[in-house]
């Protein structure tokens, strides 16, 4: 199918309708689970009759088991009712019973309530058997209790039974949700020595914890075992749709989209069908980082092969056009999914209210906003949010400031960006004292600040000439656990220190930020020369480059005209020019502010023009190279 060039909307024009029968009532869904008795005759039957078997009626104990228990659609009262019911019967239900039940709450999450009934059977002298410890040790899995987990798997040897994968899957998903991976894989590992083989679901449950701990070349090579049958890690399963989709959504979050799409094409050729999860992650991955048509002709695969667009892949799509600042479209595909019968979420609004915010559209950002609550959902911080950065952006803080305070209204609770967002807004404006009476209301909101909420504070404090609030800040940062200085944070006051001309605290600064641990970065080497280039302290400046360089930061074009235009004021040619071949050595072209120092230079004495041979040579596009030949022609 060729790839259409019009909208993405286009793809699925054709929405199928929900049909409808008008030969089921709505009253007889009140009857179902009723036993209709047939009407006695006042007549004889005869001989030739065959009798109408009698159904058997499901007590309200076999239905809740059997029904409820099953889609884990109960309540905890039910369960507490049920349970002790069980527990008083004479006799007492076999052990299966209350594996249903112990199940049902386990599938609906009431861990605490299975533990209690556990403890409740040991202690009436009921022996759990081995689905009962099963459960137990997923429960305690669950809820990061690796453990006593393992404590329910030496219950399970020491009473006879033979751990089975499903054992061994809970216990794998667990040591992954507690970061505990290499153990993870040992056990693996040992299932063989237990004569256990590993299913897929065994290994695509660590393939998944592999995935989330960024070991992805690890899952990938227990991925090329159960492909090709290898013995590497003793599986002999193959891969599914499932194990398929999360290598490939890890592969294109760490940004390795062609391997992302080698194993798609690998796992089409193995015979296995992708479906709109597989699709829809590869499509995000594409998206988001700009391979446009990749993505929309993967789009056009997905619908060709029938496969329906879920609420994923609309929010991929939505997300992708509003990052391209087409927010048209994206409301169209708003629509589009409503039509169809897909109920956008606060992801699907949040997303668009973002895209209208970046394209400077505030009224149609306010107006979706107001129309979240009647379709279904309610807005949370981060649509409060969205809309606050929106407005702050965009220059408009008093709007932000207003929604911040029907936030607080509406009892939707700021977080830490909401308040970096108006910080910054606010000091955007120089409205300082505003910004300080937000901060000190943050902490009454029971808000921590963060390190970037410091940096916001400290960095606008030094810009707008407040260096005592600043340093004071800093000071009851040096006294405090709440929060570690950072780098970011000591360059703020460098700099601010060095344009009020203040060094030697600046200096100071720097040399504490060696004694926390923290290593200079090269914003804070160039900040410091050039501190020390503006006090005419040009050798000091020098060794301080000459040391970044020892030290491994690498300096950037900054640093070199930082440095250069030091020398350039002190007329010291030879210095520039050889920080010039130190460019060219490190391959780094100049930019505008490079030709403007060479040029003032050059300019300064006609005497300077018989140097410009001695100038290294850079790419033929640099502006720089222009220049020097227009010198040299005028020479």
């Amino acid at each position: 199918m060729s790839c259409s060039k019009g909208k993405l909307s286009s793809l699925f024009t054709n929405p199928e309708r929900p049909t409808s029968s008008n030969s089921t009532k709505l009253s007889s869904l009140f009857f179902a689970n009723q036993v209709t008795a047939r009407p006695t005759s006042s007549y004889p039957t005869t001989s030739t009759e065959t009798p109408i078997p009698s159904v058997p009626i499901q007590t309200p104990l076999e239905h809740f088991l059997q029904t409820n228990c099953k889609s884990g659609n109960l309540t905890l009262n039910e369960a507490l009712h049920y349970f002790d019911c069980m527990i008083l019967m004479q006799p007492v239900p076999p052990m299966a019973s209350f594996n249903r039940l112990l199940g049902g709450l386990a599938k609906s999450k009431h861990y605490s309530l299975v533990f209690s009934f556990c403890i409740k059977l040991t202690s009436s002298g009921l022996l759990p058997d081995f689905i009962t410890l099963n459960i137990l040790l997923n429960c305690f899995c669950n809820v990061k209790r690796v453990c006593d987990g393992l404590a329910a798997l030496g219950s399970i040897i020491r009473r006879g039974y033979k751990p089975s994968a499903v054992t061994f899957t809970s216990l794998v998903k667990g040591l992954c949700m507690e970061d505990r991976i290499d153990e993870a894989v040992r056990l693996l590992e040992k299932m063989i020595k237990f004569q256990c083989q590993p299913t897929v679901m065994t290994c695509g449950t660590l393939i998944n914890g592999l995935c989330r701990a960024g070991k992805t070349s690890v899952a990938l090579r227990l991925h090329e075992d159960m492909a090709k049958g290898n013995a590497g890690f003793g599986v002999y399963c193959k891969p599914n749709v499932v194990t398929y989709g999360i290598i490939i959504d890890r592969l294109c979050k760490d940004g390795m989209i062609d391997e992302a799409k080698e194993l798609f094409l690998e796992m089409k050729d193995r015979g296995i069908l992708p479906d709109v999860v597989v699709y829809s992650v590869l499509i995000h991955g594409l998206y988001y980082y700009e391979k446009w048509e990749a993505g929309k002709a993967l789009l056009h695969e997905m619908v060709h092969c029938g496969i329906k667009p879920n609420l994923v892949t609309f929010n991929v799509l939505i997300a992708a056009l509003c990052r391209r600042g087409n927010v048209k479209e994206s409301s169209d595909l708003l629509k589009l999914m409503v039509h169809r019968g897909i109920s956008p979420d606060l992801f699907t609004y949040n997303t668009l209210i973002d895209g209208f915010c970046l394209v400077g559209c505030l009224n149609e950002a306010r107006e979706l906003f107001l129309t979240i609550s009647s379709r279904g959902c309610q807005p949370d911080a981060v649509s409060y949010n969205v809309l606050i950065n929106g407005y702050c952006k965009n220059w408009k803080i008093q709007e932000a400031v207003n929604v911040y305070e029907e936030m607080i209204r509406k009892g939707v609770r700021p977080t830490v960006v909401t308040y970096n967002a108006l910080l910054t807004g606010l000091f955007k404006l120089g409205r300082v004292q505003d910004a300080q009476k937000l901060f000190a209301e943050m902490q009454t909101q029971n808000v921590l600040p963060s390190s970037s909420t410091y940096k916001i504070l400290l960095d606008r404090l030094c810009k707008n000439d407040c260096i005592p609030e600043a340093m004071e800040i800093y000071h009851t940062l040096e006294n405090s656990s709440s929060c570690e200085l950072s780098v970011e944070i000591f360059n703020s006051l460098i700099n601010g220190h060095c344009k009020a001309r203040r060094l030697e605290i600046a200096w100071d600064l720097f040399h504490k930020m060696s004694k926390k641990g923290l290593v200079p970065d090269v914003i804070t080497y160039s900040m410091m020369i050039h501190g020390l280039c503006i006090e005419g302290q040009l050798e000091k400046a020098n060794g301080l480059f000459l040391e970044m360089e020892g030290k491994g930061c690498a300096p950037n074009i900054v640093t070199f005209n930082t440095l250069m235009r030091g020398f350039c004021q002190n007329d010291d040619l030879e210095k520039v020019v050889e920080l010039l071949h130190k460019m060219s050595e490190r391959n780094l072209s100049p930019d505008n502010s490079t030709t403007s120092i060479v040029i003032d230079l050059l300019s300064k004495d006609e005497s300077y023009r018989k140097c410009l041979d001695w100038l290294p040579t850079f790419p033929a596009s640099s502006q720089l190279k222009d220049e020097v030949t227009n010198f040299k022609s005028l020479a």
